[in-house]
């Protein structure tokens, strides 16, 4: 997909997000949101879907005005179990609680969404959407939980594991989008792109 004449601009440094927006054929620029997002909502995706909205918000506020049209693309992903979200370990104790929340059940990966799209003559047009996935896991002894928080792959993601790493050994099947787990749903995120440029 190209994008002619609009300024993409992704709103995040995660590389897996980079890695699986680039697959989407866009050239775009890495512009993170810094400030500090407010959990506003009542349930799991009511809430990532808020989170990207305030990042791409944030973000569009801080792309300097030109004459090119602009399209912001914010993302956040969260893990829930039971309705409980967990984000980022803390530390070490937080990443081995975590982990054995998740072991021997199915819990849910919610991906929010927002694109933004600011046109030459400053109207806005906004996108807003979530994915959910489920994702089972298989149960997990001591020693393989206390292996895997030994190394350095848990310490900065969502429910303290990454599904394209190391731990993609306990999974034991997922239902909905695998890239939504990763951390963006590149195909959905695709589409939803086509439409707002066609609206």
């Amino acid at each position: 997909m190209e994008l002619r004449n609009t300024h993409v601009v992704l709103a995040s440094q995660s590389p897996r997000r980079r890695e699986l927006l680039g697959r989407l054929g866009l050239t775009f620029d890495i512009l993170p949101a810094q400030g500090e997002e407010q959990m506003i909502g009542e349930t799991p995706d009511e809430i990532v879907e808020e989170l990207s909205r305030q990042k791409a918000e944030e973000v569009l506020g801080r792309v300097e005005a030109a004459a090119e049209e602009i399209l912001v693309i914010g993302a956040d992903t969260v893990v829930a179990v039971d309705g409980e979200i967990l984000g980022k370990p803390h530390d070490r104790e937080d990443a081995r609680r975590m982990i054995r929340e998740l072991q021997d059940r199915v819990h849910q990966v919610y991906t929010g969404v927002t694109l933004l799209r600011r046109h030459p003559d400053g109207t806005l047009q906004r996108r807003t959407f979530h994915e959910e996935t489920h994702v089972d896991v298989y149960a997990m002894s001591d020693e393989e939980i206390e292996a895997y928080i030994d190394t350095p792959e848990p310490y900065d993601k969502a429910g303290a594991y990454g599904i394209q790493g190391g731990f993609g050994l306990y999974i034991r099947r997922i239902d909905g989008d695998y890239n939504n787990v990763v951390g963006l749903p590149a195909a959905r995120v695709y589409h939803e792109i086509r439409k707002l440029m066609t609206d």
